[in-house]
């Protein structure tokens, strides 16, 4: 596999980190991962104003413009022989002094890296059972809206979830509200109405989501962004998550309890191959 590094594309054995790298030791950084149709990377631009404004914020600096990367990561899909998959960008502060201040740290550490997606067959769409962790976000918190390498809460919902025999964790906030998964968004329907937490319950604001709901306005589908507790999704009509791999992942069970099925997500998943189709030339993997 080659890999990029600081500018650089290397064999993945070379791309080397130091010990003392700020993201190693501290989290210090920021990720963001780009799904890829065909050779294309699906929705770069909004991903990665995503990623630096989550840079900006950190007062991180970015070394590398978002052409700049897009170039890079495109010489990377024919490089590896790629077309179908996942690239995967990480920025950190760098090496710097020891201790918690990021002064002296200003030789950023950027990397791409390319990963397999697995394939999305229609007919067999993916399906996840859920399991309430005991993690907690907190809400109104400016922090869970940045894709940071700061992820110990979802770590550890999603080994109970494992433990529990689940799919995915359920994260709630620190309110008992519903925020989101441990890797993907939530939403469920009440009835025809689509339903997803509102960011300020401390949820990041996963692209996949936003082009969910840019879907729903497409389809004239009402949206709520509301404010819930779990049981609420037991009497949902259905509920499904976001994830920018698998699209739109269909929950079938919350903590072993059968979940409301709707037909209305096959409708979404349609529309969101249509959109794939139309901008990066080919439909979900058959």
């Amino acid at each position: 596999m080659i890999v990029f590094l600081n500018g650089r594309l290397v064999p993945e054995e070379q791309a080397v980190v130091s010990v003392f790298d700020r993201g190693f030791l501290y989290g210090d950084g920021l990720f963001e991962g780009v799904r890829i149709y065909n050779g294309h990377p699906f929705r770069w631009t909004q991903h990665l104003e995503r990623f630096r404004a989550g840079a900006d914020y950190l007062q991180l600096s970015l070394p590398f413009t978002p052409d700049e990367l897009r170039a890079y990561a495109e010489q990377l899909i024919v490089q590896n022989r790629s077309p179908e998959g996942f690239v995967r960008l990480s920025l950190s502060r760098g090496v710097g002094p020891r201790g918690y201040s990021p002064r002296g740290a200003d030789q950023p550490t950027l990397v791409m890296a390319l990963h397999p997606a697995a394939p999305i067959d229609p007919q067999r769409p993916p399906q996840w059972s859920l399991f309430i962790a005991s993690p907690r976000l907190p809400a109104n918190e400016r922090l869970a809206t940045i894709k940071t390498s700061n992820k110990l809460p979802q770590i550890m919902a999603k080994a109970e979830a494992q433990a529990f025999g689940a799919d995915e964790a359920l994260l709630l906030n620190t309110d008992g509200h519903l925020a989101e998964a441990a890797s993907s968004n939530l939403f469920w329907f009440e009835g025809t109405r689509v339903c997803t937490p509102p960011l300020a319950t401390g949820i990041l604001a996963g692209v996949t989501r936003a082009i969910t709901l840019e879907i729903c306005a497409s389809l004239g589908w009402p949206v709520q962004e509301k404010i819930a507790g779990p049981a609420t999704l037991l009497d949902a009509s259905g509920v499904f998550l976001t994830v920018t791999t698998l699209e739109a992942v269909e929950a079938v069970r919350l903590d072993g309890k059968e979940l409301h099925r709707s037909p209305q997500l096959e409708i979404l998943r349609r529309e969101y191959r249509r959109l794939v189709l139309a901008e990066c030339g080919v439909a979900t993997p058959a």
